[in-house]
């Protein structure tokens, strides 16, 4: 019996083990591999298989029974989910699977499959300046940074050669440059609102954002499996050219190919082991998805890679004579400051110009105002800074404010006109 124990353990040990294949759990798995480590990645939801997992990546409007719409009798277990379209309810969390008292409005989503939220993201891939790391020693609120820009530099170049950025090299200080292919264009109406600004502000920019698509494929890329974006913007339901950044296209298959990686859906993670006699952290336990099992598994490197939230919820729940709090909350400070990214505000526009031009083709990014507040010194009544991002296209106004003959003949012959978007994005 003993040596039947020692067995288990021994097939339930790695080098490393990583909880969540998310963006940061996908890349921790493929540097461990790429160094010869044997390591397990635990995944709580289910298992998502590059392009054949991507029920609807390629339908046509018409092919969806409810164009898109998803009707009340499942709407009733999604109240909370972000993604409420018939093309991208496979990514949705069922509110029984994400229980949480509600006490203001909660948009929090949750990526519960192989891939995790790496493939629900908007990629945008703004680097951070100095002006970023400096914030708090500049106003005083919050703790100084132990790192600036110089440290994270080759780090940034280093992710950026191998998730493939599109993007310009624009020469801002408070925007640093990436590690860029050629950029998506901007439209005529994005052009003509960065002429004006160019016209009335000497310290405002819009510029293409850079963002994690593949526009001029490299060696790196094509080794991954991946192709150029199509410009079909619909990069929510799962991309099967691999052309933008997420785990399941780039990292988890670099990975895999070492024959390093071990993948466990189905991994609900209950907490990280703590050895009272080593001082230290030796393992994962895990309740199994479908048999309810509890599982131990083992490795001398843990890396928790399971978002903001369940991230917290793991090390609370951690719990040991060292640790009786959760493991490293000696602080206190777990769960209570948990940051998101946050949007804060809309406004859009409409000009009468360029009538006689459309958008060629579609773009799965947008252009973009880096931050120009509070930038050299402080100079608001608020802190820190904002970006603005911004999308601009030929646009539809119908007026459906009738019914009858009226209402079909306006569906039929809508008005064209230029419009504009903007979103205040915080830095």
């Amino acid at each position: 019996m003993a040596n039947l124990l020692v067995d288990s353990r021994k097939k339930r040990t790695y080098d490393a083990i990583v909880i969540g294949s998310g963006a940061s759990g996908g890349w921790a798995a493929k540097e461990l591999c790429d160094k010869g480590l044997k390591t397990l990645v635990l995944e709580r939801g289910r298992d998502v298989k590059h392009i054949q997992d991507y029920p609807t990546a390629s339908k046509a409007p018409w092919q969806f029974e409810y164009r898109g719409t998803v009707p009340l009798e499942k709407r009733k277990d999604f109240q909370y989910a972000r993604y409420m379209r018939e093309e991208t309810l496979h990514w949705a969390v069922k509110d029984d699977e994400q229980p949480f008292i509600q006490e203001k409005p909660f948009r929090w989503f949750r990526g519960y499959h192989v891939g995790g939220k790496s493939l629900l993201w908007a990629r945008q891939t703004q680097r951070w300046s100095d002006f970023d790391f400096e914030g708090p020693l500049r106003d005083g609120f919050a703790v100084d940074w132990p790192i600036r820009y110089a440290d994270l530099e080759p780090w940034y170049s280093y992710v950026e050669k191998f998730a493939g950025i599109a993007g310009n090299r624009d020469g801002l200080a408070e925007l640093p440059d990436s590690e860029c292919m050629p950029p998506f264009e901007i439209s005529c109406i994005e052009h003509y609102f960065k002429e004006n600004i160019q016209q009335h502000y000497s310290d405002r920019h819009l510029i293409q954002a850079r963002c994690a698509h593949l526009t001029d494929p490299q060696p790196i890329h094509v080794e991954q499996g991946r192709h150029k974006c199509q410009n079909q913007a619909q990069c929510n339901r799962g991309c099967v050219y691999g052309a933008y950044f997420s785990s399941n296209a780039s990292t988890i298959p670099w990975a895999m190919k070492t024959k390093k990686l071990t993948i466990r859906p189905h991994a609900v993670v209950h907490s990280v082991i703590y050895d009272e006699k080593k001082n230290r952290a030796t393992g994962v336990r895990i309740v199994d998805g479908n048999t309810n099992e509890m599982i131990e598994f083992y490795a001398d490197l843990i890396f928790v890679n399971a978002s903001a939230l369940n991230s917290n919820a793991i090390l609370l729940n951690s719990t040991s004579s060292r640790f009786p709090n959760g493991l490293g909350n000696d602080s206190g400070l777990l769960r209570k400051y948990v940051s998101w990214h946050n949007y804060r505000g809309k406004a859009n526009a409409e000009y009468e110009g360029f009538k006689d031009k459309k958008t060629d083709g579609r773009s799965p990014s947008h252009s973009y105002i880096p931050r120009f507040r509070n930038v050299q010194k402080q100079e608001m009544d608020f802190l820190r800074g904002y970006a603005i991002g911004i999308g601009g296209g030929r646009g539809t106004k119908t007026d459906t404010s009738m019914i009858g003959d009226q209402l079909r003949e306006n569906l039929l012959h809508p008005t064209l006109g230029n419009w504009g978007d903007q979103q205040l994005d915080d830095g």
